[in-house]
């Protein structure tokens, strides 16, 4: 008899239940931040490298100096904001994080592992909790690393 109850409450909880609608929040929050940092990355490192790749051009056809100049500046600036805003490892992050929550949302819709047991609904509660908690101390790490980093 315990058995089939237990069969019954396998599955994915109402849209009403907190601990499910904060996993579910979470992990479309972290999804399309992942996605815009990606993004954001691969659109900077391509204009990098377009527009790199044409500085010797522009130079070798003996173009004015200021469009030379312009054109390694476009590349610098490009840079600077990867480096400032962190694009790369924020997808990075963001991404590793939304694996973790959705095995866990995974394990627990299977009702298996650490959701095995009557108080599954607590253990992902819990385990949610932990993985946000370590992604916000990851960022705040790397938040306070890279504002104490020396300017070169």
């Amino acid at each position: 008899m315990a058995e089939a109850n237990k069969a019954q409450t396998v599955g994915a909880p109402g849209n009403d239940d907190p601990v499910w609608a904060r996993l579910n929040d979470q992990l479309t929050w972290y999804r399309n931040k992942s996605l815009r940092a990606q993004r954001s990355y691969k659109t900077t490192k391509v204009v990098q490298l377009l527009v790199g790749a044409t500085v010797p051009v522009v130079a070798a056809i003996s173009a004015p100096a200021l469009l030379t100049a312009s054109l390694a500046a476009v590349v610098v600036v490009a840079e600077g904001a990867e480096q400032l805003f962190q694009w790369h490892a924020n997808w990075m992050r963001y991404r590793a994080t939304t694996e973790s929550l959705k095995q866990q949302k995974h394990l627990f819709l299977a009702g298996t592992g650490p959701y095995a047991a009557d108080d599954r609904r607590l253990v992902l509660a819990e385990r949610v909790e932990r993985i946000l908690s370590q992604e916000t101390s990851a960022w705040l790490t790397d938040t306070e690393r890279s504002s104490q980093a020396p300017q070169k």
